[in-house]
């Protein structure tokens, strides 16, 4: 057992020093195995990172939502000018309370309906003033974002009811104007009007990317009221008021350009589902319900924020099985490498191999000892990758802004791989340097 041990280590140390011998020809055989391990590992990491974004995302929609947005249709508004035409368009009311309350009655399977009203609109406070969103909701609004209240409390119902001058604020707004004093009970004027402050929401992280294309809020920064004081307080877009009236017959008579302001009374509804299996039914009868309102105008837009995360899932899972396949083929290239140079290097050094053969080294000691090499490259190009599969990773989450993620699977997977494949591919090389005739290779010149 003793003897085997020795015979074993210096068949390895022969190895070893054939390699430090030619370290130029290792390296370079060793760049495949570098450069696979490196690209599983980033690719790995890649995917772990984006499968993480989605399931944030996920969270900050909320489970199982149907997103209703308002759209402005031009020709609509335009539809009281074109009375005597035969071609008249069909007029639609906008997105209104209304559609919220139909819904929520003829759809068992809508647990609550949470409507919204974006108002851009000046905040001051203390001589300090800057422009700002106030959103018009419901506390249901906050149970959908998944944000809680960090101070103070929700709307109750009488202020919900009453359309009283009340708010809920962002931390961004409290570290802006109430930066020394207990916000609670203090009043901030939004456009003319002054609302007392009754709760601070939690702080929270939400991505540039969720709020462009989930149509998530970044509550941090914004100012919320309940949605009757809006439409009561502020605006409802819904009322054609003598004064609007006035200013387009004005702009009519003068022959000018008209300007078309928006008429839906709310920019969002956002309706919660019982359960996920009801997502698709559910969307099916909403569509029916709100084309049927809206008088098949298209001045809404359907959104399931869910079905659109998983089908992005799906396709990153897929995209993430084709750089699977191109970072393996980069391994298998690196593997058909080390045997070509392996290969070479036996033609090379015929002679030592009768040599040590005539000296009494046995064929098990030949395979060992190019198995050594063959092992002790991929080993090192294994090593090597997985410190630039890290480095690309992290660099690509800071230049170009995407989350990566390193498991310690990936790593481990990365450079058992490449030890394999060295293994695998130096079979061939170390059988046929121990086939070798010990008299033919001292001849051979």
């Amino acid at each position: 057992m003793k003897l085997q041990k020795e015979r074993l280590l210096l068949n390895f140390k022969v190895g070893i020093e054939a390699l430090i011998t030619n370290k130029l020809r290792a390296f370079l055989t060793s760049l495949g195995i570098i450069f696979g391990v490196a690209a599983v590992i980033s690719m790995l990491a890649i995917g772990a990172g984006a499968e993480r974004e989605i399931l944030e995302q996920i969270k900050q929609v909320g489970s199982n939502n149907i997103v209703i947005k308002a759209k402005f249709d031009k020709a609509n508004s335009e539809n009281a000018n074109k009375k005597d035409s035969k071609e008249t368009k069909r007029f639609s009311p906008g997105l209104t309370l209304s559609d919220a309350q139909n819904i929520a009655e003829t759809i068992s399977s809508v647990n609550f309906v949470s409507p919204e009203i974006e108002f851009e609109t000046s905040f001051m406070r203390d001589g300090q003033k800057n422009t700002g969103k106030l959103i018009g909701v419901t506390n249901k609004y906050f149970e959908i974002a998944g944000v809680s209240i960090g101070e103070g409390k929700y709307f109750t119902e009488s202020q919900l009811e009453k359309a009283e001058a009340v708010c809920v604020i962002g931390r961004q707004i409290k570290a802006k104007y109430f930066a020394k004093t207990d916000p609670i009970g203090q009043s901030i004027k939004c456009g003319n009007v002054w609302l007392t402050v009754v709760g601070v929401l939690e702080s929270g992280v939400i991505s540039d990317k969720s709020v462009e294309k989930l149509s998530i809020r970044n509550f941090n920064s914004d100012i919320y009221t309940p949605i009757r004081t809006i439409l009561l307080r502020y605006k409802n877009r819904s009322n054609v008021t003598v004064a609007a009236m006035k200013a387009r017959n004005a702009g009519n008579n003068n022959q000018q350009e008209k300007k078309i302001e928006n008429y839906n009374q709310l920019d969002r509804l956002v309706v919660n589902i019982s359960d996920s299996k009801f997502i698709e039914p559910s969307l099916q009868i909403i569509e029916k319900i709100i084309k049927r309102r809206h008088n098949e105008v298209p001045d809404y837009e359907i959104i399931v924020p869910e079905l659109l995360l998983k089908q992005e899932q799906k396709t990153k899972k897929l995209f993430n099985i084709v750089l699977g396949v191109i970072a393996s083929i980069s391994l298998l290239v690196g593997g058909i490498g080390i045997m070509n140079i392996m290969l070479a290097s036996v033609l090379e050094r015929i002679k030592e191999i009768g040599l040590r053969l005539a000296l009494g080294a046995k064929k098990n000691d030949i395979i060992m000892q190019f198995l050594s090499e063959a092992v002790s490259i991929s080993f090192t190009g294994g090593i090597l990758g997985i410190i630039l599969g890290v480095t690309i990773s992290y660099a690509i989450e800071k230049l170009a802004d995407i989350q990566t993620i390193i498991s310690p699977f990936s790593v481990i997977l990365s450079f058992g791989v490449a030890v394999t494949v060295g293994l695998i591919f130096g079979i061939i090389p170390a059988k046929r340097a121990s086939d070798q005739n010990p008299i033919e290779s001292l001849r051979y010149e």
